[in-house]
């Protein structure tokens, strides 16, 4: 049927750099996949659900958008009659898109009321093809993820380009030394049109292109395929062996009569292929018994599809949207969702999305299109769903969760929390990360005078000490493989690790009431508890000066326990307070002498042996001599050791670094303190952290506190009991937290079941686990509810 839209100026195919959503609505996982299919908004490109929800037509309402392409897919059934072929040689035969699909596409126009518009008519043809050759939404954020920054090189600056000759433009032509039409490069130097390497996928290639430099030199070449009419191609250069960026190649192309206004992109770039060749790699389901596990489907047991290395995004938000508080915030009937005009780009709508995702139970069954990983399974694993908008929202910005590397989940933990408490929560919803929140109380005491002084600060999460006691090794001859034997460990209690987090120590301050010089005890317990306790497991030690992970088995139980016992006592009344004295607050250090005098024997400088030894906690000359040689060559390493003048004294340290610190797993009183001993540099205070794990740190002061202008109603509850249980971990396997795999495990109630079980979210597999002692044993991050 006609339409008056066809040949509306504003249809325009969208650009190389534009957003297409054709794969999953911007407002709930309702995808191409659905009977009714998806609508693409062609004009902006927005993906709407044309079922029960119908948000293809809310966006027609709010952006007045007439026409959309309905793309619906479906999977092919593929009947195989013939007996195998026989394999000669060894080959990658990959399954693309076309192979496991049938993709039916029609136009509507909302408003002239028209449900199949003629296809043919206007410009609809070319918006169609253009619509369905653009890379997908995701697919775009994952190609932009891993591009690396291309450089130029001497080659390309150089360049010196013989007589021109009109090339074959958009027909290209075909390779000089065999028949191929496609995968070509052309040398910018001559003009030789060559292939390139054969690709995973499936793209043949000779290496052409590749012989043609060995024969001549000539080193610059670029796909022809990959050239837009923006001046973006992929360049090549075989003397670097790597991709490079040519700022002039409108002007080496024009050399040979191409136009880059004349071109058009008609093959995959290499990073679009990298990508592709990442996403094929899938982490198995392993169950050291050997056992069946129980795959889980419905309300609540809706997995997390993996976007490439995103299992720590996965495992974070299974566990925080298990929880009561992120669920009563975000789980919010559709009728009171709010209608906005950029759905893709609103980290509001991208939460209550997720949380709609996984707990309406609409996405949660049997995928017969997966395969399980045992083939006699009756039930296949669900399709899981991918959250390719919200990680987007999350990581841009972000110098390490933009990428499509694996990452620290504890540092994500706290990029979310920083990214919801900046939202906008209108009243009755709240800010869920509230739910986590809580002061802790620290206590400092003259050990002479024995007055006192009583500080506090505001967290969210405690990073606790894992004490590590080697279990000595056999001799190598009692071994006997020959092979070195891993490191194994005593194992510790939840207790142990709060006592050693908790614990009395002494610090080398000088008293402003009495003078004396005898130090301080500091102890650091909770002055309020919060309603979720998240607890990181510090597992990482530094080994050569490596964050090195440590496999230390902590005992943690599935039983109720009490932190009565860590609860601050608060201010006593037979206490008596320390005078408010501004010098009180200015740092005193006073150096090891024994270690100096060893240091400045060796030739050291008197201020450069007190700097050191104040950088590697006061302790040994021979710690303080390997600092130095790592330091000769700092700017300020003759300056006098500042211990945070004014700064320090008034108590303030750069928010902006405290928070660096904090993305790196360390708390604000221990990352406070690490700054004032640095002279707020943040390098020098991560090797003072990790040479001084058991320092709890330095809090704000309570006057501080008090005295600003705005109340602030105290987080976390003082009352008693304070009753916790392990509602959630997060569980890593491998030696970095750059590498490897997270997991979730969550105590749930199962339907059909009397007693609540632990589920283990494995990215898009979710299945009831068997046995999870061990991995509890291992948890990087631990979620304790207050019951």
């Amino acid at each position: 049927m006609s339409c008056k839209h066809v040949d509306s100026p504003d249809l325009r195919p969208p650009g190389p750099n534009q957003s297409v959503y054709r794969e999953d609505c911007t407002e709930c996982f309702d995808s191409i996949d659905d009977l009714t299919g998806l609508d693409v908004c062609l004009y902006c490109f927005n993906g709407g659900c044309t079922g029960e929800r119908k948000h293809a037509a809310l966006h027609y309402a709010t952006k007045n958008h007439p026409l959309a392409l309905n793309i619906r897919r479906t999977r092919k059934v593929i009947v195989r009659d013939e007996p195998p072929q026989k394999m000669s040689r060894l080959a990658i035969a990959a399954e693309t898109e076309a192979d496991r699909y049938n993709y039916e596409t029609t136009v509507r126009c909302y408003e002239c009321d028209v449900e199949n518009v003629d296809k043919s008519a206007g410009k609809l043809p070319a918006m169609i093809e253009s619509v369905m050759k653009a890379n997908t939404f995701s697919r775009q954020e994952e190609v932009k993820a891993w591009e690396q920054e291309f450089t130029t090189c001497e080659h390309i600056l150089t360049l010196q380009q013989e007589p021109a000759k009109q090339i074959q433009s958009q027909d290209l032509g075909h390779c000089s030394l065999c028949d191929l039409q496609e995968n070509l490069w052309l040398c910018l130097q001559c003009g030789n049109l060559g292939c390139g390497r054969a690709q995973f996928g499936g793209l043949r290639g000779h290496s052409h292109a590749l012989e043609h430099k060995t024969g001549t030199g000539h080193a610059v070449a670029v796909k022809l395929g990959s050239i837009t009419p923006d001046g973006t191609a992929d360049v090549y250069c075989y003397q670097c062996d790597e991709e490079r960026l040519d700022d002039d190649l409108g002007r080496h192309l024009a050399h040979w009569g191409i136009i880059l206004a004349e071109r058009q992109k008609t093959e995959k770039s290499l990073t679009e292929m990298n990508v592709e060749e990442n996403l094929r790699w899938e982490f198995s389901m392993t169950d050291e018994a050997g056992q069946e596990l129980k795959k889980l489907f419905g309300q609540g047991f809706t997995g997390l599809k993996n976007l490439g290395n995103s299992c720590y995004m996965a495992s974070t938000l299974q566990c925080l949207f298990a929880l009561p508080q992120f669920q009563t915030r975000y789980a919010l009937p559709p009728s009171e969702m709010p209608t906005v005009e950029e759905p893709a780009s609103d980290l509001e709508t991208q939460l209550r999305k997720l949380a709609d995702g996984l707990y309406s139970g609409r996405y949660s069954h049997s995928d017969a299109d997966i395969t399980s990983s045992d083939n006699s399974a009756d039930v296949a694993y669900q399709k899981g769903l991918a959250p390719a908008m919200l990680k987007h929202l999350i990581g841009r910005g972000h110098s390490e969760f933009s990428t499509m590397r694996q990452q620290d989940a504890f540092e994500f933990l706290l990029h979310v929390f920083k990214l919801i408490t900046r939202s906008k929560h209108i009243a009755p919803l709240q800010d869920p990360t509230q739910s986590f929140r809580f002061v802790m109380e620290q206590r400092l005491q003259c050990l002479n005078c024995k007055k006192v002084r009583y500080r506090s600060d505001e967290q969210d999460n405690i990073s606790i000490p894992v004490p590590i006691r080697r279990i000595p090794q056999q001799s190598a001859e009692l071994q006997g493989d020959g092979d070195k034997k891993v490191d194994e460990y005593q194992s510790v209690t939840l207790k142990e690790c709060l006592d050693s987090f908790t614990g009395e120590e002494r610090v080398e301050l000088t008293c402003s009431a009495c003078g004396s010089k005898d130090g301080f005890s500091k102890r650091s317990l909770f002055k309020t508890f919060p309603e979720v306790l998240a607890v990181n497991a510090r597992r990482f030690v530094l080994i050569n000066w490596v964050p090195t992970k440590v496999d230390v088995p902590v005992v943690v139980g599935d039983e109720p326990f009490l932190l009565d016992d860590y609860k601050s006592p608060g201010h006593q009344p037979s206490e008596e307070l320390l005078p408010d004295d501004e010098s009180d607050n200015k740092p005193v250090f006073s150096a090891n002498q024994e270690a100096l005098l060893q240091l400045e024997g060796m030739g050291f400088p008197r201020n450069r042996c007190e700097k050191a030894l104040h950088a590697t906690g006061n302790t040994d000359a021979d710690t303080a001599m390997e600092w130095l040689f790592a330091h000769m060559e700092d700017p300020d390493i003759d300056a006098p050791l500042d211990l945070g003048g004014a700064q320090a004294a008034s108590g303030a340290v750069d928010p902006d670094k405290i928070e660096m610190l904090g993305a790196m797993g360390f708390g604000p009183p221990q990352a406070r303190k690490a700054l004032k001993e640095t002279g707020g540099d943040v390098e020098r205070a991560v090797e003072w952290l990790f040479s001084h794990p058991d320092d709890q740190g330095e809090f704000e002061d309570d006057t501080a506190a008090a005295s600003e202008s705005a109340p602030k109603d105290t987080p976390g509850s003082s009352e008693l009991p304070a009753k916790f249980q392990l509602q959630s971990i997060i569980c890593h396997k491998g030696a970095s937290i750059h590498a490897g795999h997270y997991v979730a495990f969550i105590r749930k109630s199962i339907p059909g079941e009397d007693t609540p079980a632990w589920v283990l979210y494995n990215d898009e597999k979710v299945v009831k686990a068997l046995d999870i002692e061990e991995m509890k044993k291992f948890a990087y991050v631990y979620f304790f509810q207050r019951i």
